[in-house]
Order: C-alpha cells, then sequence, then structure tokens
C-alpha cells in the first residue's frame, strides 16, 4: 500500500505542475525566474546580474512584450549557497510556475540547480557559470551563454608564448569553477610546453590568503592563475602587494569588475591581467556596438556604476536570449522553449549567441561560444593590450 500511496503522491505531484503549466499559458504575463546570489559572498555579482535582467526586460515589455504579453521577472536570491540555488530553482518551477529560467551565476550554485531542471523539464539558461561538468553532465535542460574554462583556456593558448609564460602557479576557490580551471588551463599549458608550480585554494568565504600567497612566493614560477570573484580578488590582489609577490597574475571566469577592483584594490591592481567575455569600456570594439551603448545608456541612466557592466551584459543577453526563444516557440510551454532554443540567433553584446551541442548523445546541453578579451589594468586604467 505504501508504494501505491507513492506512486498516487507522484502522479498528482505531476498532474499538479503539468496543470501549473497549462494555467500559464493563460496568464497575463510570461514569467521568467531569475536565480541569483543577491546576498552572501557573490551578492554584488548576482544583483548586476539581476538589473542587467531587468533592463532587457524593459526593452521588450515597452516594445509590446512576447506573444502579446508582457515579461515578468521572477528574482529569487540564492544566498551564494548550493542547497539554497536547488531549492529557488524548485519554487520558482512549482510555486511561480515559471515558463524557463536563468542562474544561478556560480558553477557550484549550477551544479545544483540542474537535477531540478531534469526534474521539472525546464529549461535554464546559464549566464555566468564556467564549469565544464555543467554542460558534459547530459542535462538536456541547459543552455549556456558563458565561457566554460575549455573555452577560456582555449582563447587564451595563442597569448601564452606572447606574455612569455614559462610556470604557473594557481589560487583558485576549492569548487567546481576553480577546479574547473586548473583542469582546463593546466591541459592547455601542458600542450604548450608551460610547467606547473604550486596549486592552492581558498574557501569562497575566507577573507585570509597569507598562507597561500607565500607558498605562492616561494615558488619559481611567473605567472599566477587566480579564479575567484571580485571582492575576494580584490583581498588577494592586496595582500600579494603586501607581501611583494611580483608575478604576473592572470584572472579567468570573467567576474572580476575591473574598474571595481580599481577602486578598492588601488595600486594593487596594477599590472593584472583579466579574462573578460565584454568590453564595455570601448564598445565600438565589441560586435555589435549599437547595442552595447543603448546598453550603456541604459545602465547610466538607472544609476548604476559602471563598474557593474561587466557582470549586468550576462542578465541581459540571457533574457534577451529566453525572450527570442518564447517568441519562436510560440508558447509558454516549457518543452516548446527547450525545443527552440536551439534555434535561435541572437545579437549579443559580446557576439551572436547560438547553441551548439555539448556532451552525452541525446542528452546534449546547449553552449554558445562567446567572444574573449584579455586586459591589463595599467596606471589605474583598464587597457585593451596589443599583442
Amino acid at each position: 500500500m505504501k508504494g501505491k500511496s507513492r506512486k498516487l503522491s507522484k502522479l498528482i505531484l505531476s498532474l499538479s505542475i503539468g496543470i501549473g503549466f497549462v494555467a500559464n499559458a493563460y496568464a497575463q504575463t510570461i514569467k521568467i525566474g531569475v536565480n541569483e546570489p543577491l546576498t552572501g559572498p557573490f551578492a554584488a555579482s548576482g544583483t548586476y546580474v539581476a538589473n542587467g535582467a531587468k533592463i532587457a526586460a524593459d526593452e521588450i515589455n515597452a516594445r509590446g512584450g512576447i506573444l502579446g504579453k508582457q515579461l515578468e521577472l521572477v528574482v529569487e536570491d540564492n544566498k551564494s549557497n548550493p542547497t539554497e540555488a536547488a531549492a529557488v530553482t524548485e519554487r520558482l518551477i512549482t510555486g511561480n510556475k515559471v515558463a524557463a529560467l536563468m542562474g544561478a551565476w556560480g558553477s557550484t550554485l549550477t551544479l545544483a540547480a540542474m537535477p531540478k531542471l531534469l526534474e521539472y523539464k525546464v529549461p535554464m539558461l546559464v549566464e555566468t557559470s564556467s564549469s565544464g561538468k555543467i554542460t558534459t553532465l547530459g542535462n538536456p535542460y541547459v543552455f549556456r551563454i558563458s565561457p566554460p574554462s575549455s573555452l577560456e583556456a582555449k582563447g587564451f593558448a595563442p597569448l601564452v608564448a606572447k606574455l612569455g609564460i614559462k610556470k604557473v602557479d594557481y589560487l583558485v576557490l576549492n569548487n567546481d569553477w576553480g577546479r574547473g580551471v586548473i583542469s582546463d588551463f593546466g591541459e592547455m599549458f601542458k600542450k604548450a610546453g608551460v610547467a606547473t608550480g604550486r596549486t592552492e585554494t581558498m574557501d569562497q568565504t575566507s577573507v585570509e590568503m597569507g598562507a597561500q600567497l607565500s607558498n605562492i612566493k616561494s615558488s619559481d614560477a611567473d605567472t599566477l592563475i587566480v579564479t575567484t570573484g571580485v571582492e575576494q580578488l580584490t583581498l588577494v590582489l592586496k595582500q600579494a602587494q603586501s607581501l611583494g609577490l611580483k608575478k604576473r597574475i592572470v584572472t579567468t571566469g570573467g567576474s572580476q569588475n575591473p574598474d571595481q577592483l580599481i577602486e578598492q584594490a588601488g595600486k594593487a591592481a596594477d599590472g593584472s591581467f583579466h579574462l573578460v567575455t565584454f568590453l564595455p569600456w570601448l564598445p565600438n570594439d565589441t560586435p555589435n556596438p549599437e547595442i552595447t551603448k543603448y546598453f550603456l545608456s541604459e545602465w547610466k541612466k538607472r544609476g548604476y556604476d559602471f563598474a557593474g557592466t561587466t557582470e549586468s551584459f550576462r542578465g541581459y543577453d540571457g533574457i534577451r536570449t529566453i525572450a527570442a526563444a518564447v517568441e519562436k516557440a510560440g508558447s509558454t510551454d516549457p518543452a516548446a522553449i527547450t525545443a527552440a532554443l536551439w534555434q535561435v540567433e541572437v545579437k549579443g553584446l559580446n557576439g551572436t549567441i547560438k547553441f551548439n551541442k555539448s556532451g552525452p548523445k541525446g542528452k546534449e546541453s546547449g553552449q554558445s561560444e562567446p567572444g574573449m578579451y584579455l586586459i591589463q589594468i595599467v596606471d589605474g586604467k583598464v587597457t585593451l593590450p596589443k599583442f
């Protein structure tokens, strides 16, 4: 009897979710869930992404919305916590009846949310996370516009010889994002004949990295690869300066907000290199200058700090991509939107967004390939080195 009771409960839950999606089709708005860290260690970045998403929604709604309806963003805080990221995903799907989602900033947060996408068969556009596992685990409801570490490493490879890199150390977050960088960049560096020195990790809540940096200082490597968010990176740069660490510093993940680093780390940020996927400082050098200038003007009009544009553009591109899929699907049915995501081509702020298949056959995730740039902070300003 217990087995029958469980089956009946699952059937009722499935029917209620199905009825919810049908009801959503007749709702006055089209709901898109936004699952971001608005509090906790990654709060600044998550807030920037959410604000970029709001600009996209306002732009779409000003043009009349989609399918004759207004777009409604349901923004939820995952608190920079994987367990909460999974709970938010389920709540957005079952409670808010969203047609699709965007999230969840960090790789560990996104990986925690992914099983819920499989369970309820609802697509999520991944706007920031870079762990390779996100698109190789076999989740057909994942569509990523940010580059995985493997694509970052591929984009950085031609610059290795130009920078004269011979040996590298690593200081990365002790999570899927950081470990992915060690694996993917490590493979690329090995092929380029670059040796590996020290490999150090840090927790996302750590504020003192002196021990790791002291170990790195004792290494004879010429370059330090750092992977973390802007708040912790600021501390790393300041502590590296105070220890007299002279290595070339290169950060990955596109989540550094160079302007914020300049403001908060000061001279400690000078000379550092950063892999980014958007050039708000040089709009004419972006793939779609008109769209870039519109986005930057809207961001400024709302009184947001310019520093946030290197994060917020992902939220803007992400919502526009989901909206394009809803329009192509002609429906708010998650299955139809999932199918339509494979067909969209959107002019994004860092290039055309379209999805290639990644992962096990028959269970592929979608991966777009954005443009990438290596910028350097010189005398308190963002520069684009010419190699």
